[in-house]
């Protein structure tokens, strides 16, 4: 079985590192990646994706990106499922970045890569 994701996009804002109530470093991130094809009126249109980003790979990310940066992200679909207030069950997809490659940055670090 094969569960792995690779895209490049850029940064829609600069990353955030938070902490978890067990204090695991978390950022969560959204990469707009072109698609590679016109739609019917002649436009590349953008997908916007959330990505979570845990440990090193957050605070890396943080430390080294800002809005508008390119980078590479290297990780894997997961889904969870958790209970609403009102009881409900629901399900979420979610993308977990295990490794990133800076591509550019002001930060003097273009193209290192880093890995959870």
């Amino acid at each position: 079985m094969l569960n792995q994701l690779v895209m490049i996009g850029r940064l829609t804002k600069d990353p955030e590192l938070k902490k978890t109530e067990t204090g695991r470093n978390v950022a969560k991130i959204t990469v707009a990646v072109p698609r590679s094809y016109k739609n019917s009126e002649g436009v590349y249109e953008t997908d916007f994706i959330d990505c979570l980003l845990w440990s090193g790979v957050a605070e890396s990310t943080t430390e080294y990106c800002k809005k508008g940066d390119l980078i590479g992200l290297k990780g894997r679909i997961q889904t969870r499922k958790y209970e609403t207030e009102d009881e409900k069950v629901r399900q979420v997809t979610e993308i977990i970045g295990e490794k990133i490659t800076f591509l550019s940055s002001n930060h003097n670090v273009n193209e290192k890569q880093v890995k959870e």
